[in-house]
């Protein structure tokens, strides 16, 4: 299991996020370990959010030799040209160490924002991951759709490599998104509060049939939970505050179902356990978002949650 930590996009104490913290953050990160720094994607939000793509590159110098993931960028907000056009930079300036993960988004709100139909996400993602796939190198060929097409658009320059970045597909796991995720990613990301590690293994193995039935294997198909929103604490009553307080809120969801997650929040050992069912379950990478005390957290997870993880038992 590989672990990556989001950057801390989000203004939960109303304190604003500044560029030498989140290069702090960035560095302690690297230095405790982690593998992956990633950042999510709105335009607008219940909260004051950071530009993730912005914030990602700002700490570009700070990450050392971690692997860099959008975990998600939204090309359809977005653009697939420019979307293309700013990962590739991205890719370009830290040296071929992105992960380009793409959805079409869930925020009806980021939609109207930008005066595209929420109803056409679908049909215009699928179109968006082949813009993307062609100018960034991962097809050869260029692509004419209803909505977007390459034709006469070049890259320039390209990314570090000539097959460009990979590019994962973000599902929630339903029959219809793993199918997508088969077909047009290079890796599926996972959202860890829309999931559990019953319903990841369940959509592991449908992505898995997928993959055979296309002529290609799980086993060179990476996988990631994203979001997986974090607080260690061996106070019940903290961990129930940030519960009700800040993600019931946030995510306008009753706290019951935030209940019926697996999100590392509690006692080292229950994250434990959390982590080590996702792991179980197939889980390869799990990317944390601290809710509070943003370096605490990360450090008490690498040192007090990790050793107690419990991989899955050979076959």
């Amino acid at each position: 299991m590989e672990y990556g930590a989001h950057l801390p996009l989000i203004e939960f104490d109303g304190a604003p996020r500044t560029f030498a913290g989140l290069r702090a953050y960035a560095q302690g990160a690297a230095a405790l370990g982690y593998r992956y720094l990633c950042v999510n994607d709105h335009v607008l939000f219940g909260r004051p959010w950071l530009d993730g793509p912005t914030a990602l590159a700002a700490t570009i110098g700070a990450s050392e030799d971690m692997t860099l993931a959008t975990t998600v960028c939204l090309p359809v907000v977005r653009g697939p040209v420019q979307t293309a056009k700013l990962l590739g930079a991205i890719d370009i300036l830290s040296g071929g160490r992105l992960v380009a993960g793409v959805g079409p988004g869930s925020s009806g709100r980021d939609y109207a924002a930008i005066g595209l139909p929420f109803e056409q996400r679908w049909q215009r993602f699928d179109e968006a991951i082949r813009v993307l796939r062609s100018l960034l190198g991962r097809s050869a060929e260029s692509f004419s759709g209803r909505y977007y097409s390459t034709e006469g658009v070049e890259l320039d320059p390209p990314p570090r490599s000539p097959t460009g970045p990979p590019i994962w597909v973000a599902s929630w796991g339903s029959p219809a998104g793993v199918r997508r995720v088969a077909r047009l990613g290079d890796g599926w990301l996972a959202s860890g509060y829309n999931t559990t590690p019953s319903r990841f293994k369940e959509a592991l193995g449908r992505l898995s049939a997928e993959l055979e039935a296309a002529g290609r294997t799980r086993a060179a198909f990476p996988n990631g939970i994203a979001t997986m929103w974090l607080y260690v604490t061996d106070k019940r009553r903290d961990a129930e505050r940030m519960l009700a307080d800040v993600l019931a809120p946030m995510l306008n969801r009753p706290i019951e179902a935030l209940r019926e997650l697996a999100l590392p929040i509690g006692s080292a050992e229950q994250c434990a356990q959390r982590v080590s069912a996702f792991w179980a379950a197939g889980a390869e990478r799990i990317f944390v978002w601290p809710l509070a005390e943003d370096v605490v957290q990360l450090e008490r997870f690498r040192e007090d949650v990790l050793p107690l993880v419990v991989g899955p038992s050979p076959t």
